[in-house]
């Protein structure tokens, strides 16, 4: 389906945008375009963990995979550079360094993700997007969200990461159904209140933490109210803000990168969210030309998108 070119290209120009400004305060840098260098001292075009992982997961389901063969790419990735720009894994985070250790070590994938509260990074949702290609239309909603928890559970397995990546997943696939931003959220909202009556400690992560962003006013919050950082509550309400409070690819983006913090990730997220919304021609031509070893991600999305 062309609509995941979108989605594809637009999380690796997020990720590429971010990168340089990774970790840096809101305010004290203004991107308009891609640079290169900073934080991570990376040339202009260069992406990171984020759209390796995300390019490991398209792979897998062009090769028909299970989370064994994802996992084995992940330890590829982490040990020698695999989907990586220039052969070396940067910026990967704490809790899938540890995933992949603990999967080295011979713990079935599904047990890899550590269940701690301090587990809930953003480490996960930055690399399911690839996911919905697997949830049809025709698949139940309870059936949705068990294949959404078994991929992310083998670096996340703390239920709070699993409600972050179910309302992601659940907003794309409705964006793919044709629906507008604000109907794929109200959606998504209606068929998590019914499923949660019979999960209560999904519940309870949802009512303590994600409500908010289902609330009529979250759209309106001013930007100060918005946290980037790497947490996962905070990235997913910054990326779905970004997206409310635009109208189009480039202006969602930039408004992801520049409020500073895990400016990578929020630009990533952000960006399959607009570029599957606005299709790959809002994408804007010079940052896809300026992304960097174009030959290891351009086959993968080819084949992802026709098989």
């Amino acid at each position: 389906m062309a609509v995941y070119k979108g989605m594809l290209y637009g999380a690796l120009v997020g990720d590429a945008l971010g990168v340089p400004v990774e970790f840096e305060n809101r305010g004290s840098f203004n991107i308009d375009s891609m640079i290169g260098y900073g934080t991570c001292n990376q040339p202009p075009g260069t992406w990171s963990d984020d759209s390796s992982l995300t390019l490991c997961l398209a792979e897998n389901i062009n090769e028909q995979g299970n989370l064994d063969s994802l996992m084995q790419k992940f330890v590829r990735y982490l040990n020698d550079g695999y989907l990586t720009p220039f052969g070396a894994a940067f910026g990967v985070g704490n809790s899938t360094t540890q995933a992949i250790r603990r999967y080295e070590a011979g713990t079935p994938a599904e047990q890899c993700g550590g269940t701690s509260e301090y587990n809930n990074g953003n480490g996960a949702l930055m690399r399911i997007a690839p996911l919905i290609k697997c949830l049809p239309e025709e698949m139940a909603f309870n059936e949705v969200v068990d294949k959404v928890i078994a991929y992310t559970r083998i670096t996340h397995g703390h239920p709070r990461s699993h409600i972050a990546s179910i309302i992601y997943v659940e907003i794309l696939r409705n964006i793919t159904l044709g629906h507008t931003f604000k109907m794929s959220v109200e959606n998504t909202e209606k068929e998590l209140s019914i499923y949660l009556k019979q999960d209560a400690e999904l519940s309870e992560e949802y009512q303590n933490y994600f409500e908010k962003v289902f609330q009529s006013d979250f759209y309106q919050l001013p930007q100060s109210y918005i946290q980037s950082s790497g947490y996962v509550v905070d990235t997913l309400e910054a990326a779905l803000w970004c997206i409310g409070n635009s109208n189009n690819f480039k202006d969602a983006v930039l408004k992801a990168v520049n409020l500073g913090g895990d400016t990578d990730t929020v630009g990533s997220i952000t960006g399959s969210i607009a570029g599957l919304l606005y299709g790959i021609q809002a994408v804007p031509d010079i940052w896809i030309e300026n992304l960097v070893s174009k030959e290891k991600f351009e086959p993968i999305i080819s084949e992802f998108m026709t098989t």
